[in-house]
């Protein structure tokens, strides 16, 4: 097990190594400008290796012990979304395009899942109606297209300091397979490749980066998250709320951010630096926003994940008390603010 784990990291870390020699040959970089957290051109789209080693990986196993054909159905969503981002890391594409891929690829996911598993009900509100359970039913397909379309772009808009999206992908798939191990083998499998493949990624992109994800990896593990945590939802339904809180810091940053910048009456769709950890990056480097995310991740968001994990009832509690200081650090960094308000 850990073997092919240690394999599916050695593929990405290697694909990244051609992907650079490849961008710097075809001119394929991100050069700075007024909104970048870089000052030098750098190779983009290295992204495309954690999505070859991670499929790599998982159509190997459907030759494997944890044969799963329907999983390709997955697969092909995902796909889809790398494919339009590769696209795009190459010459933009109308966001038109991108979003009807993004809706497509998201309701491909939910054919899959058979739509959005039972919510659980934590306290006051399972106390409140006397039921720990609730089955969306077709209500579940809109909510879960959102959910999954958010986590996409959310993932994007957070791809903007060196080793950040990676970091945050191998927290999250990592934590997952955790409690994975002992509810579900095909799903612990995914989210040890994810992160192994995120790992790879992650050795060239850590502070200085050497190559960025670029929109075909970003997208791609935007989605594969939210795929991962519905389906360990569909294992334990408190994992649901243990997602959302390991996920934390990028959606709360992104959240805020974003509804900031529209009730305040900016174009929010606009390209902008606004965002708490871009903030923080420019005062304090990439390097320490690196650690500090990881920090927070390791002393504050997992533990607290963890007793949702053991009590369930109480995880509507357990997501507000790891939201609290989050919000708190967006609010302080003045997240979504135009630059001429600061």
């Amino acid at each position: 097990m850990l073997l092919h784990f240690f394999s599916v990291l050695l593929a990405s870390l290697a694909f990244t190594g051609l992907l650079r020699s490849y961008a710097l040959s075809r001119n394929v970089l991100d050069i700075p400008n007024q909104r970048s957290s870089h000052s030098v051109p750098t190779p983009r789209g290295g992204g495309l290796a954690i999505v070859l080693a991670f499929v790599a990986a998982m159509a190997f196993f459907q030759f494997g012990a944890y044969p799963n054909p329907e999983f390709m159905t997955v697969l092909g969503a995902a796909f889809l979304v790398a494919a339009i981002g590769f696209f795009d890391d190459h010459d933009p594409v109308p966001a038109r395009w991108r979003f009807l891929t993004h809706l497509l690829s998201a309701g491909l996911v939910l054919y899959y899942l058979r739509g959005f598993p039972p919510l659980l009900l934590p306290a006051p509100v399972d106390w409140m109606l006397k039921r720990g359970f609730i089955d969306l039913g077709w209500l579940g397909y809109p909510i879960g297209l959102f959910l999954l379309v958010w986590f996409l772009n959310l993932f994007n808009f957070m791809d903007g300091t060196d080793g950040i999206a990676a970091s945050e992908a191998v927290f999250v798939s990592g934590s997952l397979a955790g409690y994975l191990y002992y509810l579900h083998a095909f799903s612990f499998e995914v989210a040890g490749c994810l992160a192994s493949a995120s790992l790879g990624f992650l050795l060239w992109n850590c502070p200085k980066a050497k190559i960025f994800m670029g929109d075909v990896g970003s997208g791609f593990l935007g989605l594969m998250l939210g795929v991962l945590i519905l389906m360990a939802t569909q294992q334990a339904a408190v994992l649901l709320y243990c997602g959302f809180i390991l996920f934390g810091i990028f959606i709360v940053d992104a959240s805020y951010t974003l509804l900031y910048r529209f009730f305040s009456g900016q174009k929010w769709y606009d390209a902008h630096c606004s965002h708490a950890y871009q903030r923080a990056a420019k005062r304090f480097g990439h390097s320490t926003v690196l650690l500090a995310s990881w920090a927070i991740n390791l002393i504050w968001l997992l533990p607290i994940s963890l007793l949702v994990f053991l009590h369930p009832h109480y995880a509507l509690l357990g997501l507000m008390l790891a939201y609290s200081p989050l919000l708190y650090l967006v609010h302080w960094f003045k997240a979504g603010r135009a630059e001429h308000t600061l």
